[in-house]
């Protein structure tokens, strides 16, 4: 393996100073399958509402498939301008209360998995980073009219909920994010991580809620105060819409009833569990979730026109 840490070019000072020694790590990295854009909204809200310094940004000319997922470019009139450089950093940011912590956003790599994690726990352990939080979005058969159930897992069971009855094992595609999760594990780093389900039919909608969840659990393990005021705006206003849009269409209604009544079913509101336990037959099939998702990306798409 190649050097990890020529993979990013760091602010040395910074990364010498004291103020970045015993720091939480936020982790939430963007990828080709982030249901409800946690990872980008939290990525904004952050950046947006907080001062913050770069502490190392990484080489993503190395890491990034531009062809896969191409950035946008502006054409005005006769020449194009503004070209959405894709940026994965590492900063230092102050929360409203005046207490550091450290935030690590952008691109999931689509390439040098093995090379990147070790870079990022070479940079955890030399920043000698209190505990990870890793955050993410996962689409699942769950109701957006329900409130939002986050899996949760990390390297020490001391740090997980005490009622965490669901112990499934599943074999899935994997992210860079659970690859970073182990390696911090194997490294005896501490961390956690945040699994928000997002409703399959919005999966590829802005859920602001679902951000919001992400960063109420974020603040109950790091006792951080972060942004999250106009999430919730923002969030009263595309659950109207999403509201609008299921109630004019009965096939929508029909799925999102069904979901509901399986929420409501398998969820104990003392102890909440996935909703993958229980017979899948309980579930609404793929026609009617694809019928959902056309209808309400079809409703966006006029929207936006």
């Amino acid at each position: 393996m190649l050097d990890p840490t020529s993979l990013y070019l760091s602010n040395p000072a910074l990364l010498e100073d004291a103020r970045v020694r015993g720091l939480p790590l936020i982790v939430a990295l963007s990828g080709y399958a982030e249901a409800g854009h946690v990872a980008v909204q939290i990525e904004h809200a952050i950046t947006e509402g907080l001062p913050h310094e770069v502490v190392a940004r990484f080489d993503l000319d190395q890491l990034y498939d531009y062809r896969a997922r191409r950035p946008h470019v502006r054409f005005v009139e006769d020449h194009f301008e503004r070209f959405q450089n894709p940026e994965l950093s590492l900063r230092l940011v102050t929360d409203a209360l005046g207490r550091s912590f450290a935030l690590l956003t952008g691109p999931e790599p689509d390439l040098q998995w093995n090379r990147f994690t070790e870079a990022v726990v070479g940079l955890a352990r030399r920043m000698d980073v209190s505990l990870v939080a890793i955050v993410s979005g996962i689409p699942m058969p769950v109701p957006h009219t329900r409130p939002f159930l986050v899996s949760v897992h990390g390297s020490r069971a001391d740090l997980l909920p005490t009622k965490h009855a669901w112990k499934p094992v599943v074999e899935m595609s994997a992210s860079a994010a659970q690859l970073l999760e182990i390696r911090l594990t194997e490294a005896g780093i501490d961390n956690i991580g945040f699994t928000v389900h997002v409703p399959q039919y919005l999966a590829d909608a802005h859920l602001p809620h679902a951000a919001v969840a992400a960063l109420e659990h974020i603040s109950a393990v790091t006792s951080l105060t972060l942004p999250s005021d106009e999430l919730r705006e923002a969030a009263r206003d595309i659950e109207r819409q999403i509201d609008q849009q299921v109630h004019a269409s009965p096939e929508v209604q029909a799925v999102v009833t069904g979901l509901e009544q399986r929420y409501d079913d398998v969820v104990d509101a003392s102890a909440p569990r996935s909703l993958l336990v229980g017979d899948e037959s309980e579930l609404p099939d793929a026609d009617e979730i694809g019928a959902a998702v056309e209808a309400f990306l079809a409703a966006q798409e006029d929207e936006q026109d």
